[in-house]
């Protein structure tokens, strides 16, 4: 399972500034249990996809997943061995831009120390600080 845009409107994209926090997606909104990024960084489509089976192989088809991030963004990269100048390289994998307080994954109908190893498995998988946090009923 690849995940990657559909189409986009442009091949290529510049990197950007990852400033600042996250405006949205922040608090668990689908499951009861989630984990919440504490730093910033860029999760690769191979990295979220760890995680999934991660989380799946833990469960052994109990409980539900969520994902909440998409790699929407193109990485591009030039050949190896190649020299300065040329232009631009050829797109070579799609990440998702996270930022502190997004929340990653979401898992449910499973109890909180099932929830609490699945999603310590699947942090170790990524490259940024998270945390393991529960569901707040709004009123």
């Amino acid at each position: 399972m690849s995940f990657q845009p559909k189409r986009t409107k442009f091949r290529k994209q510049q990197k950007g500034h990852h400033t600042g926090c996250s405006k949205a997606g922040n608090f668990v909104h689908f499951g009861e249990f989630g984990i919440q990024a504490l730093g910033r960084g860029r999760v690769t489509h191979r990295q979220i996809e760890a995680c999934r089976v991660a989380i799946n192989r833990h469960f052994k088809r109990r409980g539900r997943v969520w994902i909440r991030i998409f790699p929407d963004m193109p990485v591009s990269k030039k050949p190896a061995e190649t020299r300065m100048g040329k232009g631009k390289g050829a797109p070579d994998h799609w990440v998702a831009v996270v930022r502190p307080g997004r929340i990653l994954f979401e898992v449910g109908n499973v109890s909180r120390e099932e929830a609490q190893s699945a999603l310590r498995r699947a942090a170790a998988k990524l490259g940024i600080k998270t945390r393991f946090v529960d569901r707040v009923e709004k009123v």
